[in-house]
């Protein structure tokens, strides 16, 4: 399988497809595992055509060792995708290909949505997020694009994007595939020590519990007893832990009957960034 590099390229390929066949994107930074198998396994079920983009977008890191030291192994990545089928389009670009001599994200209203949580401790993510999605949909031009849960905030931000932009391309959210003990599937899990990716099921344990105790008690009273449970972990640092409404992403104050609401938390082990959230109703 040979990746295609140029914006050039894919353009002939892509004209080669005909009009009637639906074509899906499944857009990634590479590093691939069993959670990024499930969205190209879907987006193959679902349609004609469908292209993998492998691109480390730089303008979503605002931690430079993070951008540095984010994995990568593309022939790996290419095993993979062909042992789904061998008739997908991979799209890796250089970031020279795709950003040319400006290295910048575009600005965005996002109304909001990019104000907390994640963009509350990672300036101008999404803004990047933003720029390269919406390049990525201008030179595809996918009927379909998915996108993990994983990542629930900038999928509500991608759909927000779609919207302002009038972009016209459904987005299907896929749900979060996880490890045998519950730790999210990432790219980033590979730069864990065997024994604290093991313990990080604690994680997903506590959103667990967490989501019980909504059932009953306050979103500050669970907000403190998940606080109080990283106290006792020394593995692990919270960075935050937020109950949001899941349309307006705005942090939870007083439960509405009828309303759905999400639990969302970042933690640091080893250095390392992990994120992770949970439905609670």
């Amino acid at each position: 399988m040979r990746p295609i590099e140029t914006k050039k390229e894919l353009d002939k390929i892509l004209n080669r497809t005909p009009s009637s066949n639906t074509l899906g994107l499944v857009p990634t930074m590479g590093a691939l595992h069993k959670g990024h198998l499930a969205l190209v396994k879907k987006a193959v079920q679902e349609n004609d055509r469908v292209v993998v983009s492998i691109f480390v977008n730089p303008t979503q890191f605002n931690n430079k060792e993070d951008l540095v030291n984010y994995p990568k192994d593309l022939s790996k990545d290419l095993e993979l995708i062909e042992s789904v089928d061998p008739d997908i389009i991979v799209f890796a670009p250089s970031v020279e290909e795709i950003y040319a001599q400006s290295v910048r994200p575009k600005k965005y209203d996002f109304q909001g949505l990019d104000n907390v949580m994640e963009g509350e401790f990672r300036d101008d993510h999404f803004n990047g997020v933003g720029t390269i999605v919406e390049q990525l949909f201008s030179l595809i031009q996918p009927n379909n694009a998915y996108f993990g849960e994983k990542d629930f905030q900038q999928l509500r931000i991608i759909k927000k994007l779609v919207e302002i932009q009038k972009i016209p391309v459904n987005i299907i959210p896929c749900p979060i595939v996880r490890e045998d003990h519950g730790l999210a599937m990432s790219s980033r899990n590979e730069r864990l020590s065997e024994n604290i990716r093991l313990k990080a099921g604690f994680i997903f344990k506590t959103l667990q519990t967490a989501k019980e105790k909504f059932g009953t008690k306050s979103a500050l009273k669970v907000k403190e007893w998940v606080k109080n449970q990283f106290l006792k972990e020394e593995d692990f640092e919270m960075e935050y832990f937020e109950i949001a409404d899941v349309e307006t992403l705005s942090p939870l104050k007083r439960k509405v009957k009828n309303k759905k609401y999400r639990a969302f938390i970042a933690v640091y082990a080893e250095d390392i960034r992990l994120i992770d959230n949970i439905a609670l109703n």
